[in-house]
């Protein structure tokens, strides 16, 4: 299912864009976000849902979402969405990206 893509914040939108004038490791991940937005584009669900119970309070706190999905970038790093519906199209909404270690750190693993 086809979704607009947007982030949760202009903090996080900024950070994104910031990427890619940066070293090369980081425009690397602007790449790889830049590549996750086009698919979540063409489909909101290519990621994995992360089960309700797993669900860091923080995401509740802040954002207010009743669900969550996990995109594998690569090099470990995971990109961390939220799906909504809005009158009649689907959005995807980017929380924030993290790598493998602070990912684990996050969900408790």
């Amino acid at each position: 299912m086809r979704s607009k893509v947007y982030f949760a914040d202009e903090n996080i939108k900024k950070a994104y864009e910031s990427l890619k004038n940066s070293k090369f490791e980081e425009q690397l991940l602007y790449k790889w976000i830049s590549r996750a937005i086009d698919d979540l584009e063409n489909n909101a669900f290519c990621g994995v849902q992360v089960h309700k119970k797993l669900i860091p309070k923080i995401y509740f706190d802040k954002y207010g979402i009743d669900n969550l999905w996990k995109y594998d970038l690569p090099s470990g790093w995971r990109l961390i969405y939220s799906v909504a519906k809005e009158k009649i199209f689907v959005v995807s909404l980017i929380l924030e990206w993290m790598d493998h270690k602070t990912y684990e750190k996050r969900f408790g693993y």
